[in-house]
């Protein structure tokens, strides 16, 4: 895998590496994805994205996406939106479709500033996410962390947007130690398939705050799948309207889930710099 080119791109902070497989077919295994992701000895990433020929008809391409542990994910909302800009740069289309293991995403750009992304429609049932055990509202489950008279993180509602998340209501994101409670929630027996994690303090009906642990990569400036899937559980428990502005630490994303069960994200894509990227970088 030596001689790669790469561009690499970030949205609000979250930030990629992107290979480009449509005409070299490309295979990225874990351990090579982990020395690439290391942010000392390689070029440093939270999410590998490769671009690949579409499998599905009506797809222009098929993203794959890999974590910074060497995990395969099923969306990624600040990379595709980076992907958006990028194939608009290259062939001037302001709509595409991107195919991903999770579905296909529609995806329209009107600036580098501001992309959109049919996020598709949330899964909320619990097998759909999936939990460890029947729970008939997901809007509140029984997980809890700390004494169980006083826990520092109780009852989340819980989402799938392509990933399975599970959103704490709290009254300061900054409060908890999410870099230490992150890994111990994502791995909970509670999500068979690992989850994101996200702490939300909801400011007004349409506004938002939130801070991310990112299954697979960590603390992170953004996460687009994470703001769809706080917005989606705030509507839900009457916390907020069905469009809000969702800040994060690295920025704010504008999301709406529609009458047609639909979540749209619209933000930013950057660029940074292009390079070469060798298996042992």
């Amino acid at each position: 895998m030596d001689g790669l080119p790469f561009w690499k791109m970030h949205g609000l902070g979250n930030d990629f590496v992107v290979l480009d497989a449509r005409e070299r077919p490309i295979t990225v295994h874990p351990d090579q994805a982990r020395r690439i992701a290391d942010r000392h000895r390689g070029v440093g990433f939270d999410q590998l994205l490769v671009i690949e020929p579409a499998q599905t008809a009506g797809a222009d391409v098929f993203m794959r996406i890999l974590n910074a542990d060497g995990t395969e994910s099923g969306a990624c909302g600040n990379g595709t939106r980076c992907i958006g800009w990028l194939l608009t740069e290259q062939t001037g289309r302001k709509h595409m479709r991107f195919e991903t293991i999770s579905g296909v995403l529609d995806v329209t750009v009107d600036s580098i500033e501001r992309i959109t992304v049919d996020m598709g429609e949330p899964r909320l049932r619990w097998n759909e996410i999936p939990l460890a055990e029947p729970f008939q509202d997901t809007r509140r489950i029984e997980l809890q962390v700390g004494p169980i008279d006083n826990p520092v993180l109780h009852s989340p509602a819980v989402v799938n947007v392509g990933n399975p998340h599970a959103v704490f209501w709290v009254e300061d994101v900054n409060g908890p130690d999410l870099a230490r409670l992150g890994p111990m929630l994502e791995n909970h027996p509670m999500f068979p398939e690992r989850a994101n994690i996200s702490l939300a303090h909801v400011l007004s009906p349409s506004r938002i705050q939130v801070r991310t642990w990112e299954r697979g990569a960590g603390l992170t400036r953004a996460c687009g799948s994470a703001a769809c899937a706080v917005l989606v559980c705030a509507a839900r428990t009457d916390r907020s309207l069905r469009k809000a502005a969702v800040t994060l630490p690295g920025g704010t994303l504008d999301i709406e889930w529609t009458s047609a069960n639909r979540i749209l994200m619209t933000g930013p894509a950057a660029f940074e710099y292009e390079g070469v990227v060798r298996a042992h970088a």
